[in-house]
């Protein structure tokens, strides 16, 4: 398939720049993937579609504060002047590969060879440039004194994607209600819609809730290039089940419940970590799990996603659930009434 199989016409004023007051009272469009007929609702009539011994599947990850921006240190005076830096370099943390070093995405790239060093804040934290990785990543070492995370907390910002042009003022609206485990570059986004209450209430109705955990990086929202998509390359995430979250799902498809992911993340994980029978496996690890159109999908029955850029892999995925042209009329739908796209946009239960 070609990556245009996948594009649509989205007006720009349609993408959302701002979350709701109320997470739940986003729109909600219901569409059924084996007729292609949809319902238009409001994101807390969820519990309506939600049947006692289903199991929801939720990412816990937490999005960590991962753009970083400094200067570059410019070494040919460091020994004179400590303070004499350069140009402008933004940092965006994917990936901790050791203690103190992580795999980066740099801008401007051409500006940070191998033995570079960038100062942030001053100097309270400095990276040094180590080697060149996949896709052109970096791999930078970072010297500092203190926590690292809370130095983090400190000078990082949420790595907001380039389409939402607004500052957001409150992070944790860029977190959802029940992130636990830091180490995301971006949120699970279908997530951000649930409400503590909500979830109290999906709970008091007999629905199980598992947990478990993959980190965003580069490989949920990096572009597609390539013109022919089965040559796409997925940057890998580490994931983690936990053996009680993977019970309460095992459990839910023994007794004939329903999975129903949130999120695309949850998605990945959950079909990474499965036998052929469907049935989950506790662990951890790194998944660079690619689903688009021909995948057969081994436990997933449901899925709760918000609306995805045009050509990207997660339209991609969930045109290999519900089926291409059916994803792409209830796009046109959507656009058609003035849903609101991407991250702090509306969200699809898929079923």
């Amino acid at each position: 398939m070609k990556k245009s199989d996948f594009y649509y016409d989205l007006p720009q004023e349609l993408i959302a720049q701002d979350p709701l007051e109320d997470r739940s009272a986003s729109r909600l469009m219901v569409l059924n993937r084996y007729t292609g007929e949809w319902e238009h609702r409001i994101f807390k009539d969820i519990t309506e579609y939600l049947r006692k011994g289903d199991c929801l599947v939720l990412n816990n990850t937490k999005v960590i504060p991962a753009r970083l921006i400094g200067e570059k240190i410019n070494q040919a005076e460091e020994k004179s002047d400590e303070n004499s830096h350069g140009a402008r370099i933004e940092l965006l943390l994917l990936k901790r590969r050791e203690n103190d070093i992580w795999e980066t995405l740099v801008k401007p790239g051409k500006k940070a060879k191998p033995g570079t060093k960038i100062s942030f804040g001053d100097g309270i934290l400095t990276g040094e440039i180590l080697d060149v990785v996949e896709e052109g990543n970096r791999l930078v070492k970072f010297y500092y004194q203190g926590i690292f995370e809370e130095i983090l907390d400190r000078l990082g910002e949420m790595p907001l994607p380039t389409y939402i042009t607004r500052k957001l003022e409150d992070k944790n609206r860029y977190q959802t209600v029940y992130a636990k485990y830091e180490g995301s570059a971006a949120a699970p986004t279908a997530g951000l819609h649930f409400t503590e209450e909500l979830l109290e209430k999906i709970r008091g109705m007999g629905v199980n809730i598992a947990y478990v955990t993959l980190h965003v990086g580069l490989g949920t929202f990096r572009p597609v290039k390539e013109d022919d998509i089965s040559r796409h390359h997925m940057h890998s995430e580490f994931y983690q089940i936990l053996q009680e979250e993977a019970d309460k799902i095992n459990a839910a498809k023994k007794n004939g419940g329903r999975i129903i992911c949130v999120g695309t993340t949850s998605c990945r994980t959950v079909e990474s970590s499965c036998d052929e029978n469907g049935y989950i496996k506790a662990g951890s690890g790194e998944t660079s799990i690619f689903i688009y159109p021909g995948y057969r999908f081994k436990i997933m029955d449901g899925l709760i996603t918000n609306f995805h850029l045009p050509e990207s892999t997660l339209i991609m995925l969930v045109s290999a659930f519900a089926g291409r042209e059916n994803i792409l009329k209830a796009y046109k739908e959507a656009v058609e009434k003035h849903y609101r796209f991407f991250s702090f946009g509306d969200a699809m239960l898929i079923i």
